[in-house]
């Protein structure tokens, strides 16, 4: 072919492709999909030991602070001699056991507390002991009483029926309840008939004070 042939045909060529490649005005090729115009945000700068979007790492002080504790109430003064009067229960007697309650009833204007046991003493007539001193419940748990006025405290009172053992007895006129930490005692009579006087059987027993009346 001369090359007066060649150059129409390349100028032919050279117009068809322009045309395919031709560019819209804002710069996108024509029949491409268009690319979203949304800005890419960057992050906003956090806090160190922040999260981002959260809270910071380190709560804030809230203000309300660490004060002193509120002192606690005092306890109530240990009820004194004076302050009570004691009492004898009914007895409760089972499987040859006699059971009786000691109480301590608060008398006094004032709220007053007790802890554990009482002293007890089978006195005669003339206030001498006439058996040997009866023996702690030490396996049972003490406990504060806090009596207000007209309140009680109680201590079980409990032996062998000495019928049952069959040791010497003899018939107390009265019981020297002595309240716990005190010197003086209250005398209450004594109606619960003939107790063991030997000391090796049918040895009565007191628990430690517990709040109520053992009734």
């Amino acid at each position: 072919m001369t090359p007066r042939r060649i150059l129409p045909a390349v100028l032919a060529c050279c117009a068809v492709l322009t045309a395919c490649t031709s560019h819209s005005a804002d710069g996108a090729s024509e029949g491409a999909p268009s690319v979203s115009g949304a800005p890419t945000r960057t992050p906003a700068a956090t806090a160190p030991g922040s999260a981002a979007g959260g809270t910071s790492g380190t709560a804030e002080p809230t203000g309300t602070g660490t004060g002193a504790p509120s002192p606690a109430a005092p306890a109530p003064k240990r009820c004194r001699t004076s302050d009570l009067k004691a009492s004898l229960g009914p007895n409760h007697p089972g499987a040859g056991q006699e059971n009786f309650a000691l109480v301590l009833t608060n008398r006094s204007p004032r709220t007053c507390s007790l802890y554990g046991f009482p002293g007890v003493a089978f006195v005669d007539a003339a206030g001498e002991a006439v058996t040997p001193d009866p023996e702690r419940a030490t396996d049972q748990r003490r406990q504060r009483v806090t009596l207000a006025p007209g309140a009680a405290a109680w201590s079980a009172l409990s032996y062998t029926d000495p019928a049952v053992t069959g040791v010497t007895t003899v018939t107390p006129r009265a019981l020297l309840v002595t309240p716990p930490d005190e010197t003086t005692s209250l005398s209450v009579r004594w109606t619960g008939g003939k107790v063991s006087n030997t000391g090796k059987a049918s040895v009565p027993r007191v628990s430690p004070l517990r709040p109520g009346s053992g009734a």
